[in-house]
């Protein structure tokens, strides 16, 4: 293993820390319990977002606090769900009068301790409510999972939910959206290779050089099948079709497409992606109205991609269109 870390007890830690220091005006990080915030926070009228998840998925989730999006991030152990300690600190740094929402990946763990974290707080008199994630058509059930994953909807999600909350949308009226987007929105992975965790010092699988993992999770389990490897046509083809067929998607329908690279997959490999996302979206009639292609949910260094599709209305549209302000996103400011 190579990693450019120093040991891995302590890369979580030291990573929250550097993505801090490179944002100040942005972040403010917290040690014991774990967790990352807005330096400027919201209004008193407007409802808190609150995310988290295992670490190894960056820029998710602490590349997505701030204007616009998340109020905070808990960042748990590589591939590991943040304590419900982390996440109540969290809640209560953060909240407002108005409430707070969780956006919580479908993971066993993730939903778990959001919800013992959201109980402790509840129990205070404090307003919380929950959304869950779990956007993944590859399988229903995971070594991590009861039913689908979550996937990259959750980035949709946290971006259309936090320009909802800085314009005042109210508790149960921005859980409500959580949902609606959750509900329009599809994803399906590959991999062409494992991801090495620090602390397992080891690929998390193995897979031969001519061979592709499909519908992989972004913790490396595993995913439908395995397959020889295919032209990035026929792979697309295959993600298309299956996120297609599950939404379902209708000619002259409109969609907000992510293309995100697992962690180790160049950018030019991406953007050939994106050409033949283009081209199945345009044989389907489907219009791509809004994009993303890079690394915006990740696992460490597996080489593969994520195609993530939101069902576009013109309401998702003005609110991904609100000004962002974030590590990892900004536009509009």
């Amino acid at each position: 293993m190579k990693k450019l870390i120093n040991a891995p007890a302590d890369v979580v830690r030291e990573a929250v820390e550097g993505l801090a220091a490179a944002s100040p005006e942005l972040l403010v990080w917290h040690d014991a319990p774990l967790y990352l915030r807005r330096r400027q926070p919201k209004e008193h009228s407007c409802v808190a977002l609150v995310s988290g998840g295992g670490s190894g998925h960056e820029p998710l989730h602490g590349g997505y606090v701030g204007f616009g999006m998340l109020d905070a991030a808990c960042p748990g152990d590589v591939f590991t769900s943040p304590t419900p300690d982390q996440i109540e600190a969290a809640t209560r740094a953060v909240a407002t009068p108005a409430g707070t929402l969780h956006l919580v990946k479908n993971y066993t763990g993730d939903v778990m301790n959001f919800d013992m974290a959201r109980e402790l707080c509840q129990a205070d008199g404090m307003a919380v409510e929950a959304v869950v994630i779990n956007d993944d058509v590859a399988v229903k059930d995971s070594l991590y999972t009861a039913g689908r994953r979550g996937m990259g909807t959750t980035v949709f999600a946290e971006k259309i939910c936090g320009a909802a909350a800085e314009q005042g949308l109210d508790l149960p009226g921005l859980a409500s959206l959580g949902r609606e987007v959750n509900d329009n929105g599809r994803s399906m992975g590959m991999a062409l290779s494992s991801c090495t965790v620090p602390a397992a010092g080891k690929p998390t699988f193995t897979i031969g050089a001519e061979e592709m993992e499909v519908g992989v999770g972004i913790h490396g389990e595993p995913g439908c099948s395995r397959t020889a490897l295919k032209p990035v046509r026929e792979i697309v083809e295959l993600l298309c079709g299956r996120i297609f067929a599950d939404l379902p998607f209708r000619p002259g329908d409109e969609a907000l497409v992510l293309v995100s690279g697992m962690g180790a997959t160049p950018l030019l490999e991406l953007q050939v992606v994106f050409r033949e996302v283009a081209r199945a979206c345009g044989e389907a009639g489907i219009r791509i109205t809004r994009s993303l292609v890079g690394n915006y949910i990740t696992s460490l260094d597996m080489a593969g991609v994520c195609l993530s599709f939101l069902r576009m209305s013109a309401r998702f549209q003005e609110l991904w269109d609100f000004p962002v302000h974030t590590p990892a996103l900004r536009w509009g400011r």
